[in-house]
């Protein structure tokens, strides 16, 4: 049962967001306030709640005397977690894993070198957790047992590279690693080859081996998107 308030207009959200971005309203497509609120049975107060957050997301703009315009796609927050689940969710899902795995490819390397000089005692203790998390949960179908540890696993890697910018992307990844295993993008079981990458690259991180650290990081992300060329080509 749908609760009143925000739980209203998170359902509207639900509903229209993925109906944006999977292109069932195309770039240009203008929506009634007022038409939106009678055909999902809300107020005008609870759709305009809506539309704000479409709006903070760049998914769509209001204007006076023309009402919510879809924006084109190249002006959408594309980093935006919802907007990632979203995508990932419909048709675009194979184009958007790919787009985020190349992204992750050029960050996440270059981000383990900088976690192998700054990271400090307890992140380097968190990482080696999170990596044995993972081999205890890689096999007997416990995917999300090793989703939890594998996501806390980058994040530490974020984190720890001293930059911001990069610690940032961490909900980012977070969307990547949970799509693919809801959306079944992954094997059954994940390779025992990147379960092993992992742990030596928690190692390479505590021994302060940057050079190391985004080799096998490089070798994680290869790994990943060669999944993709046999899951979602």
């Amino acid at each position: 049962m749908t609760t009143p308030g925000r739980g209203l207009h998170g359902h509207v959200l639900d509903t229209l967001g993925p109906a944006i971005t999977a292109g069932e309203y195309p770039p240009g497509s203008v929506l009634r306030t007022d038409e939106l609120a009678q055909g999902f049975d809300v107020s005008r107060s609870v759709m305009r709640e809506a539309v704000r957050v479409l709006e903070s997301m760049h998914l769509v703009e209001s204007r006076r005397r023309v009402g919510v315009t879809v924006r084109p796609r190249s002006e959408w927050n594309v980093y935006d977690p919802q907007v990632i689940r979203w995508r990932l969710a419909g048709a675009d899902r194979p184009h958007q894993l790919r787009s985020l795995t190349v992204l992750r490819s050029a960050v996440e390397p270059v981000a383990a070198g900088l976690a192998a000089q700054y990271a400090t005692a307890e992140q380097c203790a968190e990482l080696t957790e999170c990596a044995l998390g993972m081999v205890a949960n890689s096999r007997g179908h416990r995917l999300e047992q090793y989703l939890f540890h594998d996501v806390a696993f980058h994040r530490v890697i974020l984190d720890a590279s001293g930059n911001e910018m990069f610690a940032r992307l961490g909900d980012v990844v977070a969307e990547v690693l949970t799509g693919r295993t809801h959306h079944e993008v992954m094997f059954e079981d994940p390779d025992p080859a990147a379960v092993t990458l992992h742990v030596r690259l928690a190692e390479a991180i505590r021994a302060g081996d940057a050079d190391g650290a985004e080799r096998l990081t490089r070798e994680i992300t290869a790994g990943a998107l060669q999944e993709l060329d046999i899951l979602a080509p």
